[in-house]
């Protein structure tokens, strides 16, 4: 075997809540406008004829508790709360009714936005990859396994800033359920184990700055919270 010019990046992995396991992260798949009250504040409506995706690198991970810089190249940093489902059984064109079989877990995630490159790319209708895919841009807290959650229903989502709630609403108001995204996304895609999938943000996302401090939780899983700094 040839030798590297340069040793490889470690893998991420997050922590799977109460064991000393790791998930080791394959790819992360993000889902826009999956609240309908997230796609209004956005200026446009959520797509029911199919959910759409982009992806980030799993070089963008970032675990929880981390003191994260703000992020270069911006001067509209802004913070996205969302449920992360972590895919534990390879699939390609499942059926929603199966979909649930591949789940291995739940997580809160941040997903965040470099709003003003997202909005340039938009206008030029360009890829969103400078406004989304970057260091520090998908925080991730120990994801609890599927079995210990429970059903998905309307546990609350929720973030705030500085103690302040911006973010506020339940599982039930998304537009497409983790059983259909599940199915529609490996149409594309063999998932695999390891695969993550960001479910979507609620309304009220928002601008962060230095010193702030991000907290966000769902019901029965445990809470997101990083810090901003320089």
């Amino acid at each position: 075997m040839p030798d590297l010019l340069f040793s490889l990046p470690a893998i991420p992995a997050v922590p799977v809540r109460g064991t000393d396991a790791r998930f080791p992260v394959h790819r992360i798949f993000c889902v826009g406008r999956n609240y309908e009250a997230h796609a209004q504040e956005m200026g446009t409506t959520a797509d029911r004829e199919a959910p759409f995706y982009f992806t980030k690198s799993p070089a963008a991970l970032t675990l929880t508790g981390a003191s994260v810089p703000y992020a270069p190249g911006t001067a509209d940093l802004h913070h996205e709360m969302e449920l992360v489902v972590a895919i534990g059984a390879p699939g390609f064109e499942i059926a929603p009714a199966r979909a649930m079989d591949h789940v291995f877990g739940y997580a809160c995630g941040l997903d965040m936005t470099r709003r003003d490159l997202q909005n340039a790319a938009k206008a030029k209708q360009r890829p969103w990859d400078t406004g989304k895919d970057f260091e520090n841009a998908a925080i991730i807290a120990a994801i609890t396994p599927a079995a210990e959650f429970g059903e998905l229903a309307n546990q609350r989502i929720w973030l705030s800033v500085n103690g302040e709630v911006r973010q506020d609403q339940t599982l039930a108001d998304l537009v497409w359920s983790v059983p259909e995204l599940i199915a529609d996304l490996s149409k594309y895609y063999h998932l695999q184990a390891g695969d993550l999938i960001y479910t979507g943000t609620p309304a009220g996302v928002g601008p962060v700055v230095r010193t702030d401090r991000l907290h966000g939780g769902i019901d029965g899983l445990d809470p997101v919270e990083i810090l901003i700094v320089a």
